[in-house]
């Protein structure tokens, strides 16, 4: 089972690919983690080390990774996958998420990635939200001969999966 999760800031994508994990018991991957190097603020990995991981992660039997990423690097992760959900809930489900998000990191009761800024927030809420491009991201996965499927919520995610798959005694194979 290899399933690509993209969605806007605040989707919901971290939180769905973790709930399939535990799921279907198949490794999730973050594609933020993949350019991050949480060892300093601010510090990306060179993009060779970034492509040779997720080069390592696509070539797995099974995985999921989820990122709002559409830029080229990450095209190994739509073409191998089996299945591309795109996680788009309403707007304002989105924007109460990121802006819970921002006061519970600022205020320390949760941990973050990274230390979130005022003008961080603003960027997600608009730039990673708002003008998020859903309509490319159909497109882009068509054109990479991958038909994405709209889902608001993980109960239709896994409607989704068990629809696609036929899953036989812990293992997976592709049933559509």
């Amino acid at each position: 089972m290899k399933i690509r999760i993209i969605g806007a800031c605040g989707s919901g994508k971290s939180t769905l690919a973790r709930a399939l994990s535990r799921k279907y018991d198949i490794a999730s991957h973050e594609l933020d983690n993949l350019i991050w190097d949480r060892s300093a603020v601010n510090l990306r990995y060179p993009e060779k080390v970034r492509d040779q991981a997720l080069q390592a992660i696509v070539s797995s039997k099974a995985w999921i990774i989820e990122g709002a990423q559409l830029e080229a690097w990450t095209s190994p992760s739509i073409l191998e996958a089996d299945l591309v959900l795109v996680l788009h809930p309403h707007v304002l489900v989105r924007d109460y998420r990121i802006v819970r998000r921002f006061v519970l990191s600022r205020t320390g009761l949760q941990a973050w990635n990274y230390k979130q800024s005022f003008s961080n927030l603003c960027k997600m809420i608009v730039k990673w939200n708002h003008k998020y491009p859903v309509q490319d991201v159909i497109e882009m996965t068509s054109r990479y001969g991958k038909n994405a499927v709209i889902v608001t919520n993980t109960r239709q995610a896994i409607t989704k999966i068990e629809g696609t798959y036929k899953l036989v005694a812990g293992e997976c194979c592709i049933f559509e």
